[in-house]
């Protein structure tokens, strides 16, 4: 795995897990070319992202979206520094996926369990019950001891609530990974790594809090953490924030985010509205909150971009419509006309053109004391503000 970014005072070590190349395209058109899908994973790796799931080696039956990943993987050039994935649900997915490993990340040699606590979307979605994923963890655990493995991740899926069976107690979540963090120690493997996901949007922010908190309090071995949130309530991002404030130094973060709010699962109910965190908007947040990911926003921003014009339709990230914050000399000019349409708002990273002509009511020249202190070069001229109101 990639070097954890530089935590800020007080955070956790922070890791974006970028899902669109997967959790994006698997609710996209299956129509979207395979170069166009090289295109979009070349700029994202430069953007310094240090981990992206590539894809998803699964049925091109039921997600004919991902049916040309063996070509995906023969074609695209990994960039130093980043750490590609890609998931697979069984075993003709893991012998499909190892015929890249020049390509691929390692398989992690930690062992793994998982359960989710929601029955009906385990068997909608990889076809085998919640009864058997618990009857499985005995032999998962003898596989992790046959193959030398010296850590474990537990692990829920469905973890806050469901579209067909509700919402799900704290306990029954704690019930579920206590289960598996006693099993592994049982077998003489500590566990050192939890993971939480959510894929019918149902996390919300005290909820996440309290399951964090009882993790840290009983499992201090736990130090890595991964959320998996989706965002159709729009609430994903709260709950990651919470998760943010929650989790301590000595923690390392991982949060899988999706460009432009990309994400979408069919066997949930609510399809593309599913979506994701914006992997934009984290990664303002985290710059803001002074944790240095490596991570180039304004390359993040031009990929999101690219990526509405890959797949046809306006995604839902709000970074990339509206900029950063400006600083410095990226602030706004004191006698630009008003900015009403989205295409206007876009000056800040296409310059000033895109609002020649607008409507502009101001007779004198606006000067500020206040801007002259800030020492900053002479406003750029505005293009013709055309007449005023």
């Amino acid at each position: 795995m990639s070097q954890p970014n530089t935590p800020g005072e007080g955070f956790p070590r922070c890791i974006v897990a970028e899902e669109a190349l997967r959790e994006g395209m698997q609710i996209e058109s299956a129509d979207i070319s395979v170069d166009d899908k090289l295109r979009l994973l070349d700029a994202l790796s430069r953007t310094g992202l240090h981990m992206m799931m590539v894809g998803s080696f699964v049925s091109p039956k039921w997600v004919p979206q991902m049916a040309h990943m063996d070509e995906i993987m023969q074609r695209f050039e990994p960039h130093p520094g980043v750490t590609y994935t890609a998931l697979a649900l069984n075993q003709q997915g893991v012998e499909r996926r190892r015929q890249y490993a020049d390509k691929l990340a390692p398989e992690p040699k930690v062992g793994r369990t998982g359960v989710h606590l929601c029955d009906v979307f385990v068997q909608r979605n990889a076809a085998r019950t919640q009864a058997q994923e618990l009857e499985s963890i005995p032999a998962r655990i003898q596989h992790a001891i046959d193959a030398g493995f010296e850590e474990a991740t537990i692990s829920i899926n469905a973890a806050w609530g469901s579209n067909w069976l509700g919402e799900f107690s704290h306990e029954r979540r704690v019930e579920l990974l206590k289960l598996q963090y006693d099993a592994w120690t049982a077998a003489g493997i500590p566990v050192t790594k939890v993971w939480i996901g959510d894929p019918m949007s149902w996390n919300m922010p005290r909820p996440v809090e309290r399951l964090l908190d009882h993790i840290m309090e009983t499992w201090p071995s736990i130090t890595e953490y991964t959320l998996h949130l989706h965002d159709a309530r729009g609430t994903a991002m709260l709950s990651a924030y919470a998760a943010l404030r929650k989790l301590k130094p000595e923690h390392t973060f991982i949060l899988d985010t999706g460009l432009g709010g990309m994400g979408g699962c069919p066997y949930c109910g609510n399809g593309r509205m599913t979506r994701m965190v914006p992997t934009e908007d984290w990664v303002n947040l985290l710059h803001e909150e002074g944790i240095e990911t490596g991570i180039d926003l304004d390359g993040l921003i031009e990929c999101a971009w690219l990526a509405e014009e890959i797949v046809g339709h306006e995604l839902w990230g709000r970074v990339s419509k509206a900029g950063p914050r400006p600083r410095g000399e990226q602030l706004y000019a004191m006698d630009m006309p008003f900015i009403e349409t989205d295409a206007e708002a876009q000056h800040f990273r296409l310059g000033p053109d895109v609002y020649a002509g607008c409507r502009s009511p101001y007779k004198k020249t606006i000067t500020s004391p206040d801007r002259d202190a800030l020492g900053l070069a002479k406003d750029a001229a505005a293009p013709d503000p055309g007449s005023a109101t």
